[in-house]
């Protein structure tokens, strides 16, 4: 059984990114958690397995202010992610309520899989409804030695991808493309989101920074 979080109230949050093309169907705002039990060997965000990071946002105060930047910038849904969100299925409960309450679509990602969801649910009121509130589910453990290439989104082929409410339930997922967000900052920091495999990664990365053939601009 997935230990409950400890407070309704308020969330451990890692990252939060407005807008983005890489992490479910359209334009959406994804919500990474921290802290996840699982660790799945050769995960894409090892960094957010640790509970004790990330912060503690008020999740009511919080929510209403990550909606309205959601709704202005004209996304179709969210998404979370983790880390683990049914580790903190009752503040994710609330956030996913006020977003489908906007008509925003909810993706949940999950390294559960849904049939132990659905049983833990019977016990579990905060798991029942962050299933309740969640449109598309992609659940199961990443498996590196399983890699998917056909469908988006998601890494290994024992993954689920899930269409629980009509709104994504005629979604053909394998027409869709996978997508990969490379973003460096002013600062020169590099953040990565989306999903490919790590050579791709390499590759892509490797890329970055100084090139000799491209002289800085005075």
């Amino acid at each position: 059984m997935i230990p409950a979080a400890t407070s309704p109230e308020t969330l451990r949050l890692a990252r939060v990114l407005t807008v983005t093309e890489a992490e479910g169907p359209g334009r959406r705002t994804a919500i990474w958690v921290q802290g996840c039990a699982i660790r799945c060997p050769g995960c894409f965000n090892p960094h957010l397995w640790a509970a004790a990071g990330g912060s503690v946002v008020a999740v009511r105060d919080w929510s209403r202010a990550l909606l309205d930047d959601a709704v202005n910038a004209g996304v179709q849904g969210i998404t979370l992610l983790g880390g683990e969100p049914f580790e903190q299925a009752a503040p994710l409960a609330v956030v996913a309520a006020a977003a489908r309450a906007r008509n925003l679509s909810v993706m949940t990602f999950t390294g559960y899989d849904y049939a132990d969801l659905r049983e833990w649910a019977l016990e579990r009121p905060d798991i029942a409804e962050l299933l309740a509130h969640t449109d598309l589910l992609a659940d199961g453990p990443y498996r590196a030695d399983l890699i998917d290439h056909q469908r988006p989104w998601i890494g290994s082929t024992n993954q689920g991808l899930r269409a629980l409410t009509d709104r994504y339930r005629e979604l053909e997922f394998t027409t869709l493309p996978d997508r990969v967000e490379v973003r460096v900052g002013a600062d020169g920091m590099i953040s990565v989101n989306g999903w490919d495999d790590i050579d791709s990664l390499d590759t892509l990365l490797s890329d970055l920074g100084r090139r000799a053939d491209r002289p800085p601009k005075r």
